[in-house]
């Protein structure tokens, strides 16, 4: 495969500090695949190398075309990088290069690995510039034939790449004279393509940041790049947005993408088609015309990407405000897609993935078969079509471990058709236009065959049909909604709304519509789950009490006193005090506090207090309720004249005190640990996956000098430890609930974040958040230092020493995130589904969690602050329902409640949240399916949750969360008679006199004001020119001026239930309940 820049690969190729264009071979690499490719020639001679004898692979001159050449690729498997113009003939015995000088001193240093590894003999032709090398190809042939007679043969068999027509005067040669050498020729290209099929390790890891790249480029540029195009109703074509996206391929840290740009290149132009023309093969090119993003278009982008000449592919079709029948040939293809991803298994025939393919499009829609391509994609690496491994219906080669296959699936120019109950005339517009009568749909990625389970390295970029749909308009009013969604397709949402032509849908109204199916499913599921019986809380049992305080066993143990004085006994934890002529112990424990002051005739008093039964906080000391009628010394004091003495025996009894609460407080949270697996330690001959200089959070113990760790993985776990051989933590990857990533980009620190299921101990702390850090650069305040120049070359020296430090570190984390990534993803880790998660900054928000303001960020699982302690981590699937408070005009602020499914468990607060990010956090909550409320005053939750937890059926029958609803409880003032009357349309008033009678419950404070003067229909005329707010300033006079005599029992539960203990919760007569959901007549 011919490079436009000839890249090597760098596991292979090193600089050698000689000079810029100056490298060295890897020997190990290179005499690990020399011994394999002879050991696949001598296995496969006969069947698969055309039982040739010795063979040819000569490469032609660079290009700045892209193609893909076996002897491009064979150069860069075997020895690092590309030679182009070299000719390489492999003999049983000997390995001839015919080559330039230059090349010639690279290729030296070979000469001894390729005679340890398969005891073959080197041999350099050097080509001079003037030479066309006709006498080195002569003696190469000689060289041949002489091994070939040695043999018993008189016609060499000579093998050569048949397909690769000779370019440049060196090959051009070489070809005349191979014709004209009376060999026996036979074409060896399924033995390299057979030998280039299973990928080792390293070809693995190439391969899976090509992928990255790729499904990065198409998540993070193509997908934001169209949805502005769209939105924004901008003319772009189809070959610019393929410029641009080329362009963010070839430079990957603009989509922040940790791979350097001298390392990739583009695999084929990026594909960019819509309107009518549609090509689903990978030589298609994207053409001049404007990208039609019309209702019912599609758009197909297919990219791929090459990191060290290791190719990676992905398409995705794009569905604008998609027909039913768009939108069930995707359903299909989606399904058609998997299916052959999921038959990728070792052992298997390759034919049995278009098979499994086509059995699926067969049984869903037998009516598109014709339309589907005929191959489900082809086998993928240093070629971007590997030959040989072609997934169609024909091929019987068997799937081994280690192949890596572009998956890719279609169907070309399906017709578009008209639907039933659609003939309106803009549906008929739509389908009569040319550019929508026929369309095509596409599916690509790239997928590693392991030994027990698949990977989709492209699916970073998803496919499903909520991310790939994208809705311009709602439905005509004259066509029912019903008609317009295909059966199995009523849940579906589209992934963003966008404006079209003539038609503007609110995100504010699409917010509500999705808000009001979330609330019936959660409340659905709520009460499912108070049927049950459970509230998701584990009850937790009293706990056990610690053992009885005892200093000493018997009297003999006592130490003889010294001096008749207080004394300190620290190896038995008692102090001993001098009472009636005898030293008196007491154990620590019982001391509650030491106290000590002075007089004026410089006399020290001493204070020590006891704990006694009765006293506060002292029901819980197991020892005092044993022996509740026993008689205690609750105080004890001593006076002296040594004011020295008194000073240091209270510095004693403090300290000592101290450490026994500490100890005592580690034990009984210890005791409460879950027992954990033993870590097994990686063996000799794994080297464990490793992270340096890292500081932990919470901090260990002890008053030394903290010192930093290293964080290793090994078997089942990981281990962070110092030099000092007690501090060490172990955490089980069993006991990992979310693990995080998170680089420092306006943060000092780089970090990883461990939230486990079960507490654990730090120390002496019990937690279940730790956490793995770095200072990305020191903290310096200069001081004295007046305003430094921006030209200062110190000031841009010390900026470009952070900035590479910071690469660097984040670098290095990235490496060890996506290690521990793919070691997660084999199969005895996958029950475990755990992955790094990365906090989506542009989604993030300041708000209180805790005392101080924060930045609070979302991730694709959590919602986590994971700078200032305490962290915060709060599971999205716990999440019950999200309460916004004091929500209202005016404020510059707001709180975000957070009610969780165990309803024993507190509501998470986040206060003080500013205004402007209250449309932010209302649409990540909706496109998270989470049920979010608003209300204008704080709640008291804790009250409520308890009211919950006491009656849930009367909570369930009373309509759930609905009774937080703000529309809904409004709406029995909309439904009232004087508000009808004074917000709707005049053309609508003559429903505002039909709840009379069953409303009067529920009637609003204005209703029961105004029911005297209610029949008066010149009143209604009035009222009718009155505005909202007038009529609320009516109501609020009219509640002070005649108090609340009006209303009816059940109106003024609901207002407190409304405003729910802003103060305290309303009082509960029995029967009494939730208010009830409000009802549209």
């Amino acid at each position: 495969m011919a490079d436009r820049n000839a890249k090597g690969n760098d596991n292979n190729v090193k600089a050698s500090g000689v000079g810029a264009n100056s490298y060295t071979i890897n020997l190990e690499i290179f005499s690990k695949r020399l011994k394999m490719l002879y050991t696949h020639w001598g296995e496969f001679k006969s069947d698969l190398w055309g039982g040739a004898e010795a063979f040819a692979v000569a490469t032609p001159p660079p290009s700045e075309d892209l193609r893909y050449l076996k002897s491009s690729a064979l150069n860069i498997w075997l020895i690092g990088y590309e030679f182009p113009d070299t000719i390489m003939v492999f003999m049983k015995k000997q390995v001839h290069f015919l080559c330039s000088q230059k090349k010639v001193s690279l290729l030296e240093v070979v000469k001894k690995s390729a005679k340890d590894a398969v005891g073959v003999e080197v041999i350099m032709h050097m080509k001079g510039k003037s030479d066309d090398g006709t006498t080195s190809m002569d003696n190469i042939f000689r060289a041949v034939r002489a091994e070939s007679r040695t043999d018993g043969f008189d016609v060499p068999v000579f093998g050569y790449i048949a397909r690769e027509a000779p370019e440049g005067r060196l090959l051009e040669m070489w070809d005349e004279k191979l014709k004209a050498a009376n060999f026996q020729l036979t074409d060896v290209t399924n033995g390299f393509s057979d030998l280039f099929a299973v990928k080792d390790p390293t070809e693995i890891t190439n391969l899976k940041k090509a992928a990255y790249l790729t499904s990065s480029v198409m998540k993070s540029f193509v997908v934001p790049k169209l949805e502005k195009v769209i939105d924004e109703e901008k003319k772009v074509t189809h070959s610019s947005l393929m410029d641009d996206t080329e362009k963010v391929i070839l430079e990957p840290a603009r989509i922040k993408v940790k791979l350097k740009a001298e390392n990739v290149d583009i695999c084929y132009p990026p594909i960019f088609q819509s309107g009518v023309e549609f090509d689903l093969r990978p030589s298609a090119s994207s053409n001049d015309e404007n990208l039609f993003y019309d209702p019912n278009s599609v758009i197909i982008c297919a990219l791929g990407s090459r990191y060290n000449s290791y190719c990676s592919n992905a398409a995705r079709t794009f569905l604008i405000d998609a027909s039913p029948m768009q939108i069930k040939a995707y359903e299909v293809l989606l399904k058609a897609h998997e299916a052959a991803i999921a038959a990728l298994k070792p052992g298997s025939k390759v034919s049995e993935v278009y098979l499994a393919a086509l059995s699926v499009v067969e049984q869903e829609a037998p009516q598109m078969v014709p339309s589907l391509t005929k191959s489900a994609g082809t086998g993928i690496g240093l070629e971007f079509r590997e030959s040989g491994l072609n997934l169609n219906s024909k091929n019987d080669r068997i799937l081994k471990t280690g192949m890596v296959f572009n998956v890719s699936l279609g169907f070309q120019n399906l017709q578009m058709e008209i639907e039933k109950g659609m003939e309106t005339k803009r549906r008929k517009l739509e389908t009569e236009n040319p550019k929508t009568r026929k369309f095509s749909i596409l599916l690509a990625d790239t997928v590693i065959v392991g030994e027990h389970t698949l990977e989709v390295v492209t699916s970073r970029c998803s496919k499903s049909m909520k991310d790939v749909a994208y809705s311009l308009k709602e439905e005509e009013e004259e066509l029912p909604r019903t008609k317009a969604v295909p059966k199995g397709a009523e849940t579906l949402l589209s992934k963003a709304t966008l404006r079209s032509v003539n038609h503007e849908v609110s995100k504010e109204e699409l917010r509500r519509q999705h808000q009001a199916a979330l609330a019936r499913r959660k409340n659905e599921e709520t009460a499912r789950r108070l049927a049950g019986g459970g509230t998701g809380g584990t009850s937790h049992g009293p706990m056990k009490p610690s053992g009885e305080l005892i200093a000493y066993k018997n009297i003999n143990d006592i130490p003889p006193p010294r001096e008749f004085m207080i004394q300190i006994d620290q190896k038995n934890e008692a102090i001993l005090l001098p009472l009636y002529g005898r030293m008196v112990p007491f154990h620590i424990a019982t001391v509650k506090s030491v106290s000590s002051q002075q007089d004026t005739s410089r006399t020290c008093y001493i204070r020590i207090m006891f704990n006694v039964p009765g006293a506060p906080f002292s029901q819980n000391d197991a020892n005092l309720q044993k022996f509740q009628d026993s008689i205690y010394v609750k105080e004890v004091s001593f006076h002296s004249k040594d004011p020295r003495h008194i000073s240091e025996v209270v510095q004693l009894i403090k300290t000592l005190r101290r450490q026994v609460a500490s100890r005592e407080s580690e034990k009984a949270e210890r005791a409460t640990l879950v027992t954990q697996e033993k870590l097994q330690l990686a063996g000799a001959k794994f080297k464990p996956i490793r992270l340096s200089d890292l500081w932990i959070r919470p901090v260990f113990g002890g008053r030394g000098r903290k010192l930093s760790g290293t964080l290793e993985v090994h078997t089942n776990g990981l281990r962070y430890a110092t030099s000092r051989s007690d501090e060490r933590v172990d955490i089980m990857f069993g006991n990992i609930k979310h693990a995080f990533f998170q680089p420092a980009e306006k943060e000092m620190i780089t970090l990883l974040h461990f939230h486990l299921h079960n507490h654990i101990m730090v120390g002496n702390k019990k937690t279940k958040d730790v956490q793995f850090y770095v200072e990305v650069m020191d903290v310096v305040q200069t001081i004295g230092g007046g305003k430094r120049s921006a030209y200062d070359p110190d000031e841009i020296e010390e900026e470009q020493r952070e900035r590479d430090r910071k690469n660097k570190i984040s670098m290095d984390f990235q490496n060890f995130v996506s290690r521990v990534n793919d070691l997660w993803g084999q199969p005895q880790f996958k029950s475990l589904d755990l992955e790094f998660d990365q906090p989506l900054r542009e989604l993030g928000f300041h708000g209180v969690p805790h005392k101080s303001s924060a930045f609070i960020v979302p991730t694709s699982t959590c919602l986590v602050e994971l700078i200032e302690t305490p962290f915060v981590v709060i599971t999205l699937n716990e999440i019950e329902i999200v309460n916004l408070e004091r929500v209202g005009l005016g404020q510059k602020n707001f709180d975000m409640t957070i009610v969780f499914k165990d309803f024993k468990r507190d509501v998470m607060r986040i206060d003080s949240i500013p205004t402007s990010s209250l449309d932010g956090i209302k649409e990540w909550l909706d496109t998270t399916d989470l049920k979010y409320y608003e209300s204008r005053l704080n709640l008291n939750w804790r009250q409520i949750l308890k009211t919950i937890t006491d009656d849930p059926e009367q909570f369930i029958e009373d309509g759930g969360w609905e009774f937080l609803n703000l529309e809904a409880s409004d709406s029995d003032s909309d439904n009232s008679q004087e508000s009808d009357q004074g917000y709707e349309p005049s053309d609508v008033q003559s429903d505002s006199g039909g709840s009379e009678d069953e409303d009067e419950d529920s009637a609003s404070l204005v209703e029961s004001e105004d029911d005297e003067e209610d029949d008066s229909n010149e009143e209604d005329e009035e009222d009718e020119g009155k505005t909202w707010e007038e009529l609320e300033r009516e109501a609020s006079n009219a509640d002070r001026e005649k108090g609340n005599e009006s209303d009816s029992e059940e109106e003024r539960k609901r207002r407190k239930m409304k405003a729910f203990g802003k103060s305290r919760a309303p009082e509960r007569r029995p029967g009494a309940s939730l208010p009830k959901k409000a009802r549209f007549r």
